[in-house]
């Protein structure tokens, strides 16, 4: 979907991003992560040619993206920010409706995706449509904000630290809500963040940056597990680095035969959140569902343990 390739940006003799290369493969998620000052928001800038780079390319599906007039390229790229930047006179549904508008959609379509979308992001339209920015609380803009940036059906959707405004519960409530939406519609989403938690939470593949320069980038259990230099180890934590391995699979993938009493865990949570549970609870072990309520077997709290001591 997305090639970039040796692509360097200069402020003068600073190099804010530095012979860059990276591949993002088609309907996945990429978080770009390092410190403040890495070149991460300008790399992802250059896609969209909001930052015009110093030499390099960007082609997105084979096409390099000087081959567009500035404003087209734009209008089929979704991009998404951390204050939302919603138009305060503008209602819900217009906001939304801002890039269909542009590319001259139909009054009948435009309606159409704007109730779909407020549906999507669990926004009743009856309720939401006519209200403006103000009268939404920060999370309930947030999402607004991702609708009107997947309203115009993108391929790719851009999004610079779309969360970090966000109350921590409202922000996990709203980074797993974008990961089924993105899971349900196959779009592409180049994410920067500071919060390697986060990365670690949506990223098919994690970018790590620092002084410009492209440190690793490889899915979120190599990271962890195999950091390719002290700066990326550091940011990932060492004391944290067991339970941010067990929140990459889910109960299911640890199921052992056998029977538990106590309240049952969910075969779609997270082996972190499974091994929380069981500690809170002074609980060996525990039951696990499916969907239905149907069991399937139990976790063992050593096993758990066992398994972020010794990863695959």
């Amino acid at each position: 979907m997305i090639e970039i390739e040796r692509l360097t940006k200069y402020y003068g003799p600073h190099a804010a991003v530095d012979d860059v290369s990276m591949f993002v493969p088609a309907g996945s998620i990429t978080a770009i992560v390092g410190t403040s000052g890495s070149g991460k928001s300008t790399l992802m800038r250059m896609v969209n040619r909001l930052v015009d780079p110093t030499s390099g390319h960007v082609q997105i599906d084979g096409r390099d993206t000087t081959e567009f007039p500035v404003h087209e390229l734009r209008r089929h790229i979704g991009y998404a920010i951390q204050n939302h930047g919603l138009f305060p006179h503008r209602t819900v549904a217009q906001n939304i409706a801002t890039v269909p508008r542009l590319l001259g959609w139909t009054r009948s379509r435009i309606a159409a995706r704007v109730e779909e979308l407020l549906i999507l992001f669990q926004l009743d339209p009856g309720e939401f449509a006519d209200r403006r920015p103000h009268e939404l609380s920060g999370g309930q803009q947030q999402r607004v904000g991702v609708a009107r940036a997947l309203a115009a059906e993108p391929k790719l959707l851009l999004m610079d630290e779309p969360f970090g405004a966000l109350d921590p519960i409202i922000r996990a409530k709203a980074q797993d809500d974008l990961k089924k939406i993105q899971r349900k519609l196959g779009t592409t989403i180049l994410l920067v963040t500071h919060d390697m938690e986060e990365a670690i939470r949506l990223g098919d593949r994690i970018a790590v940056m620092d002084h410009g320069r492209l440190l690793q980038y490889a899915p979120p259990a190599e990271i962890l597990i195999h950091p390719a230099t002290d700066f990326v180890g550091d940011l990932i934590g060492t004391e944290d680095r067991p339970f941010r391995l067990l929140s990459l699979e889910t109960a299911a993938a640890a199921i052992e035969p056998g029977e538990a009493g106590g309240p049952a865990i969910a075969a779609e949570a997270t082996l972190r959140e499974a091994l929380a549970a069981l500690i809170w609870s002074g609980r060996r072990a525990a039951p696990v569902t499916d969907a239905e309520g149907r069991p399937l077997g139990r976790l063992v709290l050593q096993s758990l343990i066992e398994r972020a001591a010794r990863p695959s």
